[in-house]
């Protein structure tokens, strides 16, 4: 799917394996609208994938994000500059990046439940009551103001894969099931580019906004989940965090190279967990991404899709 955007345009920024912010401004004149681009490329995603997507237009990442959660599974909305506020301010306080139970809570014990409230309530009253970093922002996002550009990652540095719960998360089985999957997601990724990664990095973010990093590096380069998620599960469980409240988790591979020499084990099996993915990779390719996954992403997997 990545390089169906990229055949749009050089500046896609993925959140996951299938969905990116994508910058249409300089594709505009040889391609169409942004209405036209995203009907074109839904087109090719069905055409090749065999499957739907949701297409959000809008002039900011934080508009256009919104716009297409607002016609999935399957549709097209473009927000116009003017019509910015009419679509956001009757949403919910919840619709905010950043905003999870807690300050969703307290925006509600200030009577501030739509974003038109939290647009209107002055921002150094914002500001006392969530903080100064999230009060800013929460401010500037009620107004529809996100000048944050969309950034190409440059896989030759990096390749990560991160996801911001809908509620804060305490529950370690849970978290270290979201990581899982998010390991999954950046080595299938590293895989199709056929590279390696030598360092693995976890970022965890407190719901208080506050976020730490912890990465490890490894004496051979990997492209394996089930060695990434061992890291990624040790580091995790180093921090000695267990049922602090988590808004994001994410997993990086970084360090990257194009070949990796693989360590003799006395008494390995022939084949190994490389064998075994790549086998799962064309699985997958043949029969969609969901058709092979560890047992503990099932359900997961499953209730997202019914979403």
């Amino acid at each position: 799917i990545m390089k169906i955007f990229a055949d749009f345009t050089p500046l896609v920024e993925p959140l996951s394996l299938d969905e990116a912010f994508l910058d249409v401004t300089g594709a505009r004149r040889l391609l169409g609208t942004g209405r036209e681009i995203g009907t074109q490329i839904r087109k090719r995603i069905f055409e090749q994938e065999g499957i739907t997507c949701s297409v959000g237009i809008a002039p900011s990442k934080f508009i256009a994000k919104l716009a297409s959660g607002h016609c999935k599974p399957n549709g097209l909305l473009e927000i116009a500059p003017d019509r910015i506020l009419t679509f956001l301010h009757p949403l919910p306080v919840s619709a905010l990046w950043g905003v999870g139970p807690k300050t969703a809570e307290t925006l509600e014990q200030l009577g501030l439940r739509t974003v038109e409230d939290v647009a209107n309530l002055p921002r150094a009253t914002l500001i006392r009551a969530i903080g100064q970093a999230a009060g800013e922002t929460l401010h500037e996002l009620a107004w529809g103001r996100d000048f944050r550009d969309v950034t190409p990652e440059d896989v030759d540095k990096s390749i990560s894969a991160a996801e911001t719960f809908a509620h804060d998360l305490d529950n370690p089985e849970e978290i270290l099931q979201e990581f899982l999957r998010l390991t999954q997601k950046a080595t299938a990724r590293l895989r199709d580019n056929g590279l390696f990664a030598k360092t693995i990095s976890i970022k965890v973010r407190f719901a208080d906004f506050t976020t730490i990093n912890r990465s490890k590096t490894l004496p051979l380069a990997t492209d394996s989940a089930h060695e990434a998620y061992e890291v990624v599960k040790d580091l995790y469980t180093a921090l000695r965090i267990e049922r602090a409240r988590l808004r994001l988790v994410g997993v990086s591979l970084e360090n990257l190279v194009s070949a990796a020499p693989e360590q003799m084990v006395l008494g390995a099996r022939d084949k190994g967990w490389r064998d075994a993915e790549r086998a799962i990779d064309r699985a997958r390719a043949r029969f969609g991404r969901l058709s092979v996954r560890p047992g503990r992403l099932i359900e997961n997997s499953e209730d997202q899709s019914d979403e």
